[in-house]
């Protein structure tokens, strides 16, 4: 077997890789394009979506109403159930039996029953509790007190709905962000005399954040879809102010298509700004196989390759 004096200078050669011909995927994807254009055609020219009505009620006053409102339900939920899942989280990770035991009743049940029967649970609790009140408890004079009624309005049941719902969910996924985090970085902490609470804020969560961006930044994605339950409980956001109007002119299908373009709206934007989060704290951090790859891949040369010439035997090592 002749040796050549690349091979024996270890020195890799040029692969001529060839690719292999597929038409299997350009058919399928000359099938998908073929379909698309069609959908996309029987949508246009179909009159019976009223593409006039659809036009004319995009930028109507009451749908960018109820736009507002979803857009606030959404953003204000998913900060008070982030709060609470962190919350729950470092209760549940406490060597404290009665605090994890607490946090982990919470996420049971709030996980464990229908966002729609706690919507509709929040908006009739003056069945439950007429009044609100402060002052001394187990039967003591009252300070203040208000009525549930006046309290819990169809927005405010909704949003202690979605939020107090959206904090169980969060609660698991930040536990799991700070359960990925190596347990020497907070060994490291400690030994420089940081405390439980600053090891949390400046070493642990940190690092948990690449983590939890991504499920959470899912959360928000399906927090602005999941506001159009609020219908039921006649929340006054984007799918309750649509039904209204097609009650009163009929177009069901075309309210219905107006409501679906700007939830895709708003979860495009959101989409667009979760990936930008997710870069900004991707910074820094180097993945294992572009480190591997720059580390295995061989240092480029500036002589000139040897000859080809296999190698005497003389001349073998």
């Amino acid at each position: 077997m002749e040796v050549t004096r690349e091979e024996s200078a270890g020195v890799e050669l040029p692969i001529e890789a060839v690719r292999p011909v597929r038409p299997g995927r350009w058919l399928g994807a000359a099938v998908a394009l073929l379909f698309l254009v069609w959908l996309a055609y029987t949508v246009i020219v179909n009159e019976n979506l009223h593409w006039d009505v659809i036009v004319a009620y995009l930028a109507d006053g009451r749908i960018l109403g109820g736009l507002w409102v979803t857009i606030q339900l959404t953003v204000l939920s998913m900060a008070i159930g982030l709060a609470l899942g962190v919350l729950a989280a470092v209760m549940q990770l406490s060597d404290n039996p009665v605090l994890r035991g607490t946090s982990a009743l919470y996420t049971w049940f709030f996980r464990g029953t229908p966002l729609l029967v706690q919507l509709i649970f929040w908006f009739n609790i003056g069945l439950v509790f007429p009044t609100f009140a402060i002052g001394v408890p187990f039967g003591g004079p009252k300070l203040i007190e208000w009525q549930a009624n006046a309290v819990i309005t169809p927005f405010t049941a909704a949003l202690l709905g979605l939020a107090i719902n959206e904090g169980a969910y969060m609660a698991e996924i930040v536990r799991a962000g700070i359960r990925s985090v190596d347990p020497g970085q907070r060994e490291a902490a400690e030994s420089l005399g940081m405390s439980h609470r600053q090891v949390l804020r400046r070493v642990v969560l940190p690092q948990a954040m690449r983590v939890i961006i991504p499920p959470t930044g899912n959360q928000f994605i399906s927090m602005l879809k999941t506001t159009s339950m609020v219908s039921v409980i006649a929340g006054a956001e984007l799918l309750t102010v649509a039904q209204r109007i097609y009650l009163g002119n009929f177009e069901v299908i075309a309210m219905l298509v107006v409501a679906s373009i700007w939830y895709v709206v708003l979860t495009t934007i959101a989409s667009i700004g979760q990936h930008f989060i997710e870069k900004r704290f991707e910074r820094g951090h180097v993945r294992l196989s572009s480190r591997v790859r720059r580390n295995l891949s061989p240092l480029p040369s500036k002589e000139p390759l040897p000859s080809k010439e296999p190698l005497s035997s003389k001349e073998l090592p």
